[in-house]
């Protein structure tokens, strides 16, 4: 078995594809008799291996639906935020925190952390959750911030170490019909955190792709701001109006086209570290400085985003966080996946140098 990362194989004793909460305590119990390691997953996105075991593997995938109620939405944990969008949109509400990529699950971003385009503003998704149905020593029980706080902050970014979710009671927000989508070109790093720290917009994310002449990088920051009125910030050079849901589902055409050229099944060696914002623009261009297209991949990304994380005890993070994403693809012609993992490897120690951490769903050799 392996995970999106394609860099790790575990065989587990069983697989077990509860549609209940009951059906996910038995499995459980039932490892602990046999003295066999209980490991949950979703639609196994992480990259190094974090959703695969030896033991006892719970796939989530079946345990799904979503009821919506006055402000809040209740998710069976292997539902997809997708299948959480459509449910929550005919009401015209939303999330307040939607991954980019929608087809992952809600029990496994709740587990990792969870970030997106408005968590600079609202959080990352595990700091956005009223309530949590959780297996935990064999037996279903319910957390909150009032009720059993310990095991509430022990399994949110949790990675399912301290109890297998199975049911997620989240928040809404109004949700806009339509956004304006802003690029704004910026001249280096230290200029893409000064556009997230000073333009105002409702999601916000930064890129960082090779340079036409294939010699340096260019930088360009995205803000989109929401409203049939909005009106584009300073520096903004083109945009792009799009429905909501749209805008939501921006990467689904790119993904088709992976899948399409095979690059969506290749190993993706990620790197991904919270870097303190004062620290940030210096690591992110000493790792450009050392990086070549052939160690990003064909169809590799490079992001960063200045974000707040909110009280989610489990999710270790710098003050004022930065997360610096390196997402290779080991694409054909390019490093191979060893050299591109010792990248990885020289860039956490970086990180750890100023103060930074990493996001534990990436791919470091530890």
């Amino acid at each position: 078995m392996r995970d999106f990362g394609g860099i790790v194989e575990r065989s587990p004793v069983r697989v077990v594809r509860p549609r209940s909460a009951d059906e996910v305590a038995r499995a459980v119990r039932d490892a602990a008799v046999q003295g066999l390691d209980v490991v949950p997953r979703g639609l196994g996105h992480s990259t190094y291996g974090q959703s695969l075991t030896g033991g006892v593997s719970i796939d989530l995938r079946e345990l799904t639906g979503v009821e919506v109620g006055a402000g809040h939405a209740v998710a069976a944990a292997g539902t997809s935020w997708r299948e959480v969008l459509a449910a929550t949109l005919p009401h015209g509400l939303a999330p307040p925190v939607l991954t980019d990529y929608l087809d992952v699950t809600v029990g496994g971003t709740i587990s990792a952390g969870g970030i997106g385009g408005t968590s600079h503003v609202h959080g990352v998704q595990a700091g956005n959750v009223l309530t949590l149905d959780v297996v935990v020593d064999g037996e279903p029980v319910v957390c909150s911030p009032a009720v059993r706080p310990g095991l509430f902050d022990a399994v949110r970014a949790g990675l399912g170490r301290h109890g297998v979710i199975t049911r997620a009671t989240l928040p809404l927000v109004r949700a806009p019909e339509r956004v304006l989508s802003c690029t704004i070109p910026c001249r280096d790093a230290e200029d893409v955190l000064r556009v997230q720290r000073e333009v105002t917009a409702d999601a916000m994310s930064a890129q960082v792709k090779p340079s036409d002449s294939g010699d340096g990088w260019t930088y360009g920051a995205k803000a989109v701001r929401y409203g049939d009125k909005a009106e584009p910030p300073p520096g903004t050079t083109e945009t792009e109006e799009l429905p909501y849901f749209d805008f939501c589902d921006r990467l689904r055409p790119d993904v088709e086209e992976l899948i399409r050229l095979g690059e969506w099944a290749r190993p993706h060696p990620w790197a991904m570290v919270f870097l303190p914002a004062s620290r940030a623009a210096a690591v992110i261009e000493a790792t450009l400085a050392d990086m070549t297209t052939a160690e990003l991949g064909l169809s590799g990304v490079i992001l960063i985003k200045a974000l707040r994380v909110g009280d989610v005890p489990m999710l270790a993070v710098p003050d004022d966080p930065v997360l610096f994403s390196v997402l290779r693809t080991a694409s054909p012609g390019c490093a191979p996946v060893a050299d591109m993992l010792a990248a990885n490897r020289t860039l956490l120690d970086r990180a750890r140098a100023v103060g930074g951490t990493r996001y534990a769903v990436d791919s470091v050799p530890v």
